[in-house]
């Protein structure tokens, strides 16, 4: 039996179905066992071809939008989707709507058709990771979601910084943590791995879900309580000491383990800077961004934080990092907002 993932290209460019099939036909374990120019074509195959392991998708086609036909397959056929669209370059909101009906990925197709050639460097990567998502922990995630903790007690204010870490699977993650952490919570990093401009989006619709001020991080940020920043797509976000505060710095630089952002780095980074005033927390994602800068936190004094499989889309992050024995403690994701409450409020002495 044939290992291949198989993939669907769904996307009304011509030029782009051709490019894409050539070029990821030349990877041995990626089938691609058709191309549809709207969702009307791409049914018809889903339908009566071989099972689909991968699809990728437009967002902007005749007919029927990409949005649309993805709420339909989530509903009478979940497979795993990366959205491929120029709309994830402008940060559009349908790229956060995508991720939160259950895509599992979205990358940025260039301004120019004839120039895709780092988008068929990372599409053979990210194809496999979505082969391995759990989908069904995915939509699980997205529609039985405990209730928002609406009783948490007010945090007092502290020198305290907490940086989380996230990659597939984790906009909705994020969204839980976030729209359950008070007003007042302790300055907050957080690195999403995504492309340029979608994060300036998340922000936004972060900000509109929670009681924390939420922003796409600047370079020159000083770190302020009760406000959570978002690592720019394709730039590193680290943090300074700068006199008794702390100061985000936002540079380019080379991928770190296949990614800008990078969680390593901005962990790393705190750890030096912050140390044991630190808490990480690293949640659900392939690969290993983000195991040896979490390590680095708990040897520099921090308490750090493991999401646990049951609840993790992509188990591959937190695994790695417990491999190593990066974390402090191994949570469920419905309980990592109570947690950094009652560790950020003085209800423990595990901070020092």
């Amino acid at each position: 039996m044939s290992s291949k993932i198989k993939t669907l290209i769904v996307d009304d460019s011509a030029f782009v179905r051709q490019t894409l099939s050539r070029e990821l036909s030349k990877h041995p374990d990626i089938e691609i066992v058709g191309c549809a120019q709207d969702p009307y074509v791409a049914r018809d195959i889903i339908l009566e071809g071989p099972p689909i392991d991968v699809i990728l998708l437009d967002i902007e086609m005749p007919r029927m939008d990409g949005l649309t036909f993805l709420g339909k397959l989530m509903k009478f056929k979940p497979t795993p989707v990366i959205v491929v669209s120029s709309l994830a370059k402008e940060g559009s909101d349908v790229v956060y709507e995508a991720l939160k009906l259950g895509a599992v990925e979205a990358v940025c197709k260039p301004g120019s058709m004839y120039a895709l050639g780092d988008l068929i460097v990372q599409l053979p990567d990210k194809i496999r990771a979505a082969k391995s998502v759990n989908l069904e922990k995915l939509l699980k995630n997205r529609e039985c979601a405990p209730p928002s903790i609406n009783s948490l007690s007010r945090v007092t204010t502290t020198n305290k910084v907490v940086a989380i870490g996230a990659s597939t699977g984790g906009v909705q993650a994020l969204e839980y943590i976030i729209s359950n952490l008070p007003e007042n919570f302790p300055a907050t990093l957080v690195v999403q791995h995504m492309p340029p401009g979608f994060t300036k989006s998340m922000a936004q619709r972060l900000n509109d879900l929670s009681r924390a001020t939420v922003k796409e991080a600047a370079d020159g940020d000083n770190l302020t309580p009760g406000t959570v920043y978002i690592a720019p797509g394709n730039y590193h976000m680290l943090v300074r000491a700068s006199g008794a505060n702390l100061q985000i710095e936002i540079k380019q630089g080379p991928l770190v383990s296949g990614h800008r952002p990078s969680i390593d780095i901005t962990f790393k980074s705190l750890a030096s800077a912050w140390g044991k005033n630190s808490v990480g927390v690293l949640l659900t994602g392939m690969g290993a961004d983000g195991a040896n800068g979490l390590l680095e936190l708990k040897k520099a004094g921090a308490w750090t934080i493991c999401q646990d499989e049951a609840t993790s889309v992509v188990f591959g992050m937190p695994k790695q990092a417990i491999s190593i024995n990066a974390h402090s403690e191994i949570l469920p994701l419905w309980d990592i907002p109570s947690r950094l409450v009652n560790l950020l409020s003085g209800a423990t002495n595990i901070l020092r």
